[in-house]
């Protein structure tokens, strides 16, 4: 005889037999794809969380890695106390704002050139990305030699052709920033370029040859048809290049240590002053609570920003 409960269990989807048990998931593969994961995770947990975790609990920590006291927040309270902090966030705001300006268009819009050459297109991207293959303090070294403050030195004798300087570059505590930001742009946007060429190789010709009908000049197709298309890669190297920038410091470190009167102070040169520029002793305590802070800040702003341009990269 056939129940209204036979009827419902007849029509229940049935579960293979074994499925779902741990013999099952071992004769799928899950523990050949674990054994085969695990050496990765480990290495990436040991080498990227495990100096998290550790920063952490030094954060509250007084310590020069042979004696420790737990100190709870006095590490942060000292760092706030610090007169040098809020010089060192203005720079570091200061250098984030001069490179969003100079550098973030123009890698675009050197992308955009160089995708309408039609010859000599590989040489251009090679030309364009050699920068980033030189090492950084190779670069630094040449970019020394060229801010020469003296009259004779390379920019200041350029400059002087056209009845410009000479200017003291990285002696002086108003022009030292701007060098600094020219050399960064200088050395990064290759790598910039090259993701916006491949980027660019997603739009489709048609819209193009839809708006050269309609008679648009290069800036209304730039305006119109790349720069909509390219939005969502337009809005993930914006928040990377927030980020990277916050977190300058071989620039600053390599061209001027801070100077001159602290000028170039970043926040991760206060840092590394904290852990390892002090005479008397190295406080990590403080260097990793203000790391943590910024860390902090980085994770909140970066937050906000893809909530606040999610409906932007999505439509």
């Amino acid at each position: 005889m056939i129940t209204d409960e036979t009827v419902t269990t007849l029509d229940r989807p049935r579960r293979p037999a074994g499925r779902g048990t741990p013999a099952s998931w071992v004769r799928s593969g899950g523990l050949s794809a674990l054994l085969f994961a695990l050496p990765l995770v480990v290495v990436f947990g040991v080498f990227s969380w495990l100096p998290i975790g550790r920063a952490v609990v030094m954060s509250f920590q007084e310590t020069n890695l042979i004696v420790t006291s737990w100190v709870g927040l006095d590490n942060f309270r000292a760092v706030f106390a610090d007169p040098l902090l809020p010089q060192a966030i203005r720079n570091t705001a200061w250098f984030a704002l001069l490179a969003l300006i100079f550098g973030y268009p123009l890698p675009l819009l050197a992308a955009v050139l160089m995708s309408d050459v039609r010859r000599l297109k590989g040489l251009f991207s090679a030309l364009a990305y050699l920068p980033v293959v030189v090492p950084p303090v190779v670069a630094v070294l040449l970019w020394k030699f060229f801010y020469d403050p003296r009259p004779e030195g390379v920019f200041n004798s350029i400059l002087g052709w056209v009845g410009l300087g000479p200017f003291p570059w990285l002696q002086d505590q108003t022009w030292a920033m701007p060098s600094l930001v020219l050399q960064a742009t200088w050395a990064a946007a290759g790598g910039t370029v090259i993701i916006y060429l491949a980027a660019l190789t997603s739009v489709p010709a048609e819209l193009y040859d839809a708006a050269e009908v309609d008679g648009a000049s290069i800036w209304r197709k730039i305006w119109h048809v790349t720069l909509p298309q390219l939005r969502g890669v337009l809005l993930i190297t914006f928040i990377l290049q927030i980020i990277g920038t916050a977190q300058v410091f071989l620039e600053p470190y390599l061209f001027t240590s801070g100077g001159p009167a602290n000028a170039t102070l970043t926040i991760l040169l206060l840092i590394y002053r904290y852990a390892f520029g002090q005479s008397l002793g190295s406080d990590y305590g403080q260097a990793t609570a203000l790391s943590l802070l910024l860390a902090a800040f980085l994770a909140g702003m970066s937050l906000l920003y893809f909530r606040l341009t999610r409906s932007w990269s999505t439509t």
